[in-house]
């Protein structure tokens, strides 16, 4: 019985994705605990190097408001400048892991439902020169923003762009974004 459940998970074509939801939903749970809040206000005690680790968690949708809590706090006994390089490194070794999950995992299971979708002038769009550059602006708005950046490392998997533009991008956009949020607690 045990083998042939394995069996079936192994062959079944959607498990990246169903590990995905699987862990959202996980995490909905755990946020709540008194454990993971506690977790929270011990990593904005490890100074510098909790910053780091905060930049790792300010991409997630649902880790980004006590990432940003944390940042803010250590910005008020450390240099909001060092903060924002630091937790942007973080950031963008997140913004790898969701880039890579989602560009080597779940696009590849749910390619034949965005195929699925397409109608002639949806592929006249995705077919577009504006497309080639309005996808990757897009994406590199939306992780800039304060707004969790799953949506665009996604434009960007979707896009053409290199990985070492990625990770330039990534760093860059987060570092300035999270400076600005650390810079609000100078003020």
């Amino acid at each position: 019985m045990k083998q042939n459940i394995a069996q079936k998970w192994h062959g079944w074509r959607f498990k990246n994705t169903s590990m995905l939801i699987l862990s959202l939903v996980l995490f909905f749970w755990l946020a709540k605990t008194p454990l993971v809040d506690g977790a929270i206000h011990h990593i904005g005690g490890l100074g510098y190097l909790g910053a780091f680790i905060t930049g790792i968690f300010f991409v997630s949708t649902f880790t980004v408001v006590p990432a940003s809590v944390v940042l803010f706090r250590l910005a008020e006994s450390l240099h909001p400048i060092e903060v924002a390089l630091l937790a942007g490194l973080g950031a963008m070794l997140g913004d790898y892991i969701i880039y890579k999950f989602m560009k080597d995992k779940v696009f590849e299971e749910l390619m034949p439902f965005i195929q699925k979708l397409h109608t002639p002038k949806l592929k006249l769009l995705f077919k577009s020169p504006y497309f080639a550059w309005v996808l990757p602006v897009v994406g590199a708005i939306v992780i800039a923003s304060p707004l969790p950046d799953e949506a665009g490392v996604s434009m960007l998997g979707l896009s053409k762009i290199k990985q070492w533009q990625f990770f330039l991008l990534a760093f860059v956009l987060n570092s300035v974004g999270i400076f600005v949020i650390v810079s609000a607690s100078r003020l």
